[in-house]
């Protein structure tokens, strides 16, 4: 039996730091020799940050994420490290690179190249090759695979086991999405299983743009039970003392490890693992499960934090209405930045009840946010005037509703260019979905923390973050009123749409399962709901083109995931 001493470098890369990101894994893998640790495993990619996308058209990029490369490989000593780069040979490859000893002992290129959903990196990268040979670390033979090649029952991961290795290591970058962490789990422990070998799988974490990386590092044996487990949405360099077990035995008792396959070359990385295995570290077990609101709450703090720092903004705005969906960005924002970083503004109309503006102050004072009032009542007035030669009359209806709107986000990019903070905008999912916005009113922004927020999710979110927090630090009368834009008198969101438990149903099933409408109305949804919401969503999409990016926390979000033509007269066959 071989003990080895793992470290999980679960690290937060940003895509372009180059320096910084070497700057990154150099600690982990300081960290990693000082714990004698024999292997430290880094995420996809982790020289660039991941998506690097169309940087890699960048010669010069690619050339200066190699020498990165060789920074990190001349630092490292009696522990190996596997590290995420782009290699170049006539074209790219996303690769993994074995350093130990001050060089590069090998690389190996990603096999299985995602094209769906957010991947598209068969735009930038050619597959990999079959193996051609393992890793000898600390005496146990190790095969190397990039995200993608772990979910094929058949690739290479099978492909190592069959040439003798004992541990398989994976390495990620696995974007979040609500219910994710279980379904990897779940293959995971398939894979180890088939393949008869311990597996560890490293993720990459933090916010990039509209993607959220999770983390939550797994380490596997054999039997695909869970040895040790990093938390989500944290940097963590998780250690653990792993027992790699011979193969044979479990291979000559199960069926499914059984190979016909020529043995794999193993290039020797280090030296033979030190008798008894190393001392003093034990395994740390599985990090607390998060419930399911708690996930989503988390993975909007991560990518909003990241989203702002990391493209150089200190402080946010949020416009406060006294609203469930300004309240929970506003939470979000608190936890992601500090109190002090967040600037509420109230922006009341003639229409703001008083309720709204107290619930707003009570908000910003329980959030520990400071609050200005900016009255636009007399913009509101003065475009009225403007208008009204021109409209033969006042502005009336949606003309009027969404002067108010613009109104605001005009105010709000002023004290944005004024002060150099950011606009959260607060619009969630079911209102994107439906076109329920105003184009460069309350769309007015640099980030959409809720975009893919379902509105009923709104409310669970909200009140699973007083649940935590031990106290309304949501008002309770927030959560209790009736969800409206207060832009005329006595407005109600149901007024244009149906109640949000029967939209959001029909909105998952059109926009997150693609079914059509006929397909909807055999599934038992109402045949005049069905052509409500699909019309409404149809027509929105160039709506929400314009819109700012966003948390994505669902399967199918608006961004990436959905690329459907504005310019589109498909309606279905009932249509």
């Amino acid at each position: 039996m071989s003990h080895l001493r793992i470290a999980a470098c679960q690290l937060n890369p940003w895509v372009g730091d180059l320096e910084g990101n070497v700057d990154r894994i150099l600690a982990a893998l300081a960290r990693a020799e000082e714990a004698e640790c024999d292997l430290a495993v880094f995420t996809e990619l982790v020289i660039t940050g991941y998506p690097p996308e169309d940087l890699l058209l960048k010669p010069g990029f690619v050339a200066d994420n190699r020498a990165a490369l060789e920074r990190v490989a001349r630092a490292t000593g009696r522990c190996a490290a596997v590290v995420g780069f782009v290699d170049e040979n006539l074209d790219l490859y996303n690769a993994a690179a074995v350093c130990a000893g001050g060089g590069i002992a090998g690389v190996q290129h990603k096999r299985l190249l995602p094209n769906y959903a957010v991947f598209d990196e068969q735009r930038y990268f050619a597959p990999g090759g079959p193996t051609k040979e393992l890793f000898l670390v600390a005496g146990v033979r190790v095969g190397v695979s990039i995200c993608e090649d772990a979910w094929s029952p058949d690739g290479p991961v099978a492909e190592q086991a069959a040439g003798g290795a004992e541990l398989i290591v994976n390495i990620n970058a696995s974007p979040y999405s609500a219910g994710k962490l279980g379904e990897r789990e779940r293959m995971l422990a398939t894979r180890a299983a088939d393949a008869s070998c311990a597996l560890v799988y490293v993720n990459q974490v933090g916010g990039q743009d509209e993607l959220v990386f999770d983390g939550g590092s797994l380490v596997l044996d054999e039997s695909g039970r869970v040895v040790a487990a990093a938390p989500q949405f944290a940097e963590a360099v998780l250690m653990v003392d792993l027992d790699v077990r011979p193969t044979f035995r479990k291979r000559l008792l199960d069926p499914r490890g059984r190979h016909q396959a020529p043995a794999l070359p193993a290039i020797r990385v280090s030296e033979t693992s030190r008798a008894g295995g190393p001392s003093g570290l034990h395994s740390p077990g599985a990090a607390p499960a998060l419930s399911a609101e708690e996930e989503v709450y988390e993975a909007l703090v991560l990518g909003t934090g990241d989203y702002v720092r990391k493209n150089g903004f200190s402080d946010a705005l949020v416009a406060l209405s006294g609203g469930i969906d300004s309240s929970l960005v506003a939470a979000v924002a608190t936890d992601a930045l500090g109190p002090d970083h967040v600037h509420g503004v109230a922006l009341p109309s003639r229409y703001s009840s008083e309720g709204s503006l107290s619930d707003a102050t009570v908000l910003a004072k329980n959030l520990g946010i400071d609050l200005s009032t900016i009255p636009i009542e007399p913009a509101h007035a003065a475009l009225a005037e403007m208008l009204a030669p021109e409209l033969d009359g006042p502005p009336a209806g949606l003309t009027e509703e969404n002067i108010q709107s613009r109104i605001r986000g005009v105010v709000l990019m002023a004290l944005s260019n004024a002060r150099g903070w950011i606009v959260l905008t607060t619009g969630n999912k079911s209102e994107l979905a439906t076109g329920y916005s105003t184009l460069y009113g309350d769309t007015a922004g640099g980030f959409a923390v809720i975009k893919d927020v379902p509105k009923t999710l709104v409310y669970r979110l909200c009140r699973a973050r007083n649940e935590r927090a031990g106290t309304d630090l949501i008002p309770a009368s927030v959560l209790a009123k009736a969800p409206s834009a207060e832009l005329r008198p006595g407005q109600r969101d149901e007024d244009s749409l149906p109640p949000y438990e029967v939209l959001d149903p029909v909105l998952a099933a059109y926009v997150e399962e693609d079914r059509t409408a006929s397909e909807l109305v055999a599934a038992g949804f109402d045949p005049g709901l069905v052509d409500l919401v699909t019309t409404l969503v149809d027509r929105a999409e160039y709506k929400r083109r314009q819109n700012p990016p966003g948390v994505r926390v669902s399967a199918k979000a608006f961004g990436k995931d959905r690329r459907v033509p504005i310019t589109n007269r498909y309606r279905g066959p009932d249509r």
